[in-house]
């Protein structure tokens, strides 16, 4: 079974509930993709990073991976790590939903390997409006990174997709709903 089957599967058992839930963009869904429980897995994790880094290793000037916490995290660090062993180097960071509320102040974590003009690429669990993606790309170009575009490990195909390009990003979905449940 290749990599991919193996975390289709994986997102299958884990991660995939029919069942009624709102989300966060307001909207109500008969289905939810809950991308930690495959992300926090061990070999979910793994394949994660693997498949992440091989969506992305060939994009021109990336050299660093990140999102808003908590989603993005795992994947992020997944992703560093498999460029690692790649012999890549390729840091994480991660968005914070609020700025640090003592000390610093800072909005992201890892900014010291980040000098300002780093080409970065956005990750994200699942995407639905993309609305969550756009505010990680404005957060991150507003910290002086250059966003390349943005990987999601499962697009939900309810707009995500057309709203990020229609914004001058590209989006790369490891799976889409369809590919996950037909």
């Amino acid at each position: 079974m290749s990599d991919r089957e193996r975390l289709k599967k994986i997102i299958l058992e884990l991660s995939y509930e029919k069942r009624l839930v709102t989300l966060a963009s307001g909207r109500q869904s008969d289905f939810y993709f809950d991308g930690k429980q495959t992300t926090l897995h061990a070999e979910g994790g793994f394949l994660v990073g693997k498949l992440f880094y091989e969506a992305i290793k060939d994009v021109a000037g990336v050299e660093a991976v990140g999102g808003i916490t908590l989603g993005a995290d795992p994947i992020a660090t997944a992703t560093s790590i498999a460029a690692h062993l790649d012999g890549r180097k390729m840091h994480a960071f991660i968005i914070r939903k609020e700025p640090k509320g003592h000390g610093t102040g800072q909005w992201l974590e890892g900014r010291k390997n980040l000098p300002a003009g780093t080409g970065v690429v956005i990750v994200e669990d699942v995407v639905t409006t993309g609305g969550s993606s756009m505010k990680a790309v404005r957060r991150a170009e507003e910290e002086g990174l250059k966003v390349l575009g943005i990987v999601t490990l499962v697009d939900r195909e309810e707009g995500g997709r057309e709203n990020i390009e229609a914004e001058g990003y590209w989006l790369k979905a490891l799976f889409t709903k369809s590919e996950i449940v037909d």
